[in-house]
């Protein structure tokens, strides 16, 4: 599992379970099913309403998505680009063909046998550039779904509340404030549902999404940049520091440099006075 989500998940039940344990005097009023099901059953429904069926079943893989601790193996993919690279430089397209069935990228493979198919890297790059583009597209209409999902959970829960007021109409005339107060209680359950699966749910998912299609994008595009030198017959070591520089953690461009280094902004300075010294008077 992944360990983000894993702490995540923890807590939000610690949290949840904190406050209502010693927040409420009646706990099991935190527990109310129809207000559950007002919640879920609408969200799924208006969700089935705006998309596709195949769309809204892929919530649930998603969700294990999620849920799983995915690798990128960008290690891996940088040495396979650089082991490949170094075999097209003897010109020997026979010893390529026959270690392209190792590569385990699928969209690295896709690249390096167009290469050997002598495909011009314009074209290349056009097509390698199309399905970093498809690939984002989808996978930002998935997290797009559950950003929807989060704006209908709300929604229904107010809803449920509404429903939950009206109920409370026939009860005031009694003028018995203790069904009362049960009642607008349990009235307000859905709209803490709506607000917690839109909030503890919905949306920490769609982010998660889209901060793992932002990774993905980062690593094909780093394999694009290795097609293109290995079709400029780049050297194989310049190729590895290059695809390096795509995914080294460095620390902030812009940030101030340690004590003892020379500050960028001086030799931005040194360069101003150049050439103000060299313009005529």
């Amino acid at each position: 599992m992944n360990p983000s989500t894993l702490i995540g998940m923890v807590a939000s039940v610690v949290l949840l379970g904190v406050l209502i344990l010693f927040a409420a005097d009646d706990p099991w009023l935190f527990i109310d099913w129809p207000s559950i099901g007002i919640v879920l059953v609408g969200t799924m429904a208006a969700t089935f309403l705006s998309y596709p069926m195949g769309e809204v079943l892929r919530v649930f893989k998603l969700i294990g998505t999620v849920m799983r601790n995915e690798r990128l193996y960008t290690e891996r993919d940088i040495e396979e680009l650089v082991d490949i690279s170094r075999l097209w430089m003897r010109d020997d397209p026979v010893l390529v063909e026959k270690a392209l069935p190792r590569i385990s990228n699928p969209f690295l493979r896709t690249g390096v046998q167009l290469v050997i198919d002598r495909i011009p890297e314009e074209d290349i790059l056009d097509l390698l550039q199309w399905r970093i583009s498809r690939m984002k597209a989808k996978e930002a209409a998935e997290a797009q779904l559950f950003r929807v999902m989060a704006s209908y959970a709300p929604a229904f829960g107010m809803i449920g509340t509404l429903v939950g007021l009206i109920n409370l109409m026939d009860v005031v005339a009694s003028g018995d404030l203790v069904v009362i107060g049960r009642h607008l209680a349990v009235a307000l359950m859905t709209t803490f549902y709506g607000i917690l699966l839109a909030n503890l749910v919905f949306k920490p998912v769609a982010v998660k999404l889209e901060r793992r299609t932002e990774q993905r994008i980062v690593l094909m595009n780093m394999v694009l940049q290795g097609i293109s030198m290995m079709c400029a017959r780049r050297s194989p070591s310049l190729m590895r520091e290059t695809l390096n520089s795509f995914v080294a953690h460095r620390e902030d461009e812009i940030r101030d440099t340690p004590t003892g280094v020379p500050a960028a902004g001086n030799g931005a300075a040194g360069c101003e006075a150049g050439r103000g010294e060299g313009r005529p008077s």
